[in-house]
């Protein structure tokens, strides 16, 4: 996906990018792959592959999704900073919180938000199932995102506990995400989550599935979860 391309198939959907945003999207490419070399971030570095297979694809979430109010959101594993950072250039309102348990990405992402001038961003060293049970941050968010960084039964354990009730979880997914719901059906519930919507739609240019799946919180998560770091993705509730 090309810049024209990446321009045009947001404005298909609704979305013109100014100038500024424009310039960060480059400046978050230049950054990424210049920290890359230093540290591993991604496997994707050709440039046309970043601009869709990272930034439009964490762009889709505000396909299904209104950020356009101001909105806590906190991003679970994002790595690099997706699907958070590109949702955070497009709709710049939103408060962005993201965990990562590896202190090297967590000063790449210090080093991005200076370089893209980014505002009402924090960036915490911790492991998702510590966080989760940190009073300052336990279901103190609107939305909480995740990409690809779990199976669903897994993911929720991770990410329900900090959505408020009335909030919303967004897992961005590839294919196998209906497989992946029913075996996390049980988790969704037990947590204080019912599965709102699940979308399904093909990727511009390359034609791969996409998967978003929104769960509204409807109760509290009970205080014995999330569990000690490492025991959700060793034994999922399912």
């Amino acid at each position: 996906m090309n810049i024209e391309q990446f321009i045009a198939s947001l404005k298909e959907k609704g979305i013109t990018l100014t100038e500024k945003q424009l310039d960060q999207f480059e400046k978050y490419y230049e950054t990424l792959v210049e920290w890359n070399e230093k540290m591993n971030l991604t496997a994707i570095t050709d440039k046309e592959d970043v601009y869709l297979k990272h930034f439009y694809d964490s762009i889709t979430a505000g396909f299904y999704f209104d950020f356009t109010k101001p909105l806590r959101l906190s991003d679970v594993g994002a790595g690099a900073g997706f699907p958070s950072i590109p949702l955070k250039i497009i709709f710049p309102e939103i408060e962005v919180t993201i965990v990562d348990s590896l202190n090297k990405r967590i000063s790449f992402l210090n080093h991005l938000a200076n370089v893209l001038g980014l505002e009402k961003v924090q960036f915490v060293h911790d492991r998702a199932e510590t966080f989760g049970v940190n009073p300052k941050y336990r279901e103190s968010f609107d939305v909480v995102t995740a990409r690809a960084v779990a199976r669903m039964s897994v993911l929720s354990e991770l990410c329900l506990p900090l959505v408020k009730v009335g909030g919303h979880f967004l897992a961005l997914k590839a294919a196998n995400a209906e497989e992946e719901l029913n075996a996390g059906k049980k988790a969704i519930t037990t947590f204080g989550g019912r599965l709102e919507s699940m979308s399904t739609f093909t990727l511009p240019i390359e034609e791969s599935e996409r998967n978003i799946l929104i769960i509204k919180k409807e109760k509290q998560t009970p205080k014995k979860y999330p569990r000690k770091p490492g025991t959700p993705g060793k034994t999922p509730i399912e």
